[in-house]
């Protein structure tokens, strides 16, 4: 449980930062982390596209300038996107100058004011000094679709056990992801939908709700 839903002891390491949106009808928030690649993330769109639902893809800000194609059609298709870095740095193992620096370059691509750690790790100084300009959105549910020792079945599970109202839900549009997520999304969807879940996007209106 400590890797799919972080325990509140960690959370309220990051003041003001938002985890979870609850809401009176039953709301869920999908969001996509370390695209976009032609490989996986075009697959992700069409599915939302059919499915109706919107959703916030925190880019990385390498794939951004190697698949610019790829980031304007999440853009088209009316989604909202995040910052993830330029180089999905782990915060713990990078001095926090040369962070913050990564934050910047990739926020010259992105140009959004939500801001997603890899790994969901900061040291103190990154996150004093990148909420000044970012609201930090970090997740209630991590489906672990990134690891492949996992298969798309325990990926579900996770979302079945773990969801709850107002979750923000991470998949990732990624290679080491594509089988999974191939698997997982269209039947978390539905899953989530017959359970009386609602999809909604991240906005500034919504995230001042966040906890």
């Amino acid at each position: 449980m400590f890797i799919e839903q972080l325990p509140i002891v960690y959370r309220k390491l990051f003041p003001g930062t938002i985890w979870r949106i609850p809401r009176k009808e039953k709301t869920v928030y999908l969001t996509f982390d370390d695209g976009p690649i032609p490989e996986v993330t075009p697959f992700v769109l069409e599915l939302l596209r059919k499915e109706g639902i919107k959703a916030t893809f925190f880019c990385v800000g390498d794939n951004v300038r190697k698949h610019p194609d790829v980031f304007q059609q999440v853009l088209d298709e009316g989604h909202l996107v995040g910052n993830h870095t330029f180089n999905h740095l782990q915060g713990l193992y990078t001095w926090s100058r040369n962070y913050i620096k990564n934050v910047g370059k990739a926020d010259e691509l992105i140009h959004s004011k939500l801001f997603r750690p890899p790994h969901g790790i900061l040291r103190y100084l990154q996150f004093v000094t990148l909420r000044r300009k970012f609201k930090i959105v970090f997740w209630d549910v991590v489906t672990r679709d990134y690891n492949q020792k996992l298969s798309g079945e325990e990926v579900m599970d996770i979302v079945k056990k773990y969801t709850r109202n107002g979750s923000i839900i991470v998949f990732h549009d990624s290679l080491k992801a594509e089988k999974n997520i191939r698997y997982a999304l269209p039947r978390a969807i539905a899953y989530l939908r017959a359970e009386g879940y609602k999809f909604e996007v991240l906005t500034e209106e919504n995230i001042k709700d966040g906890i």
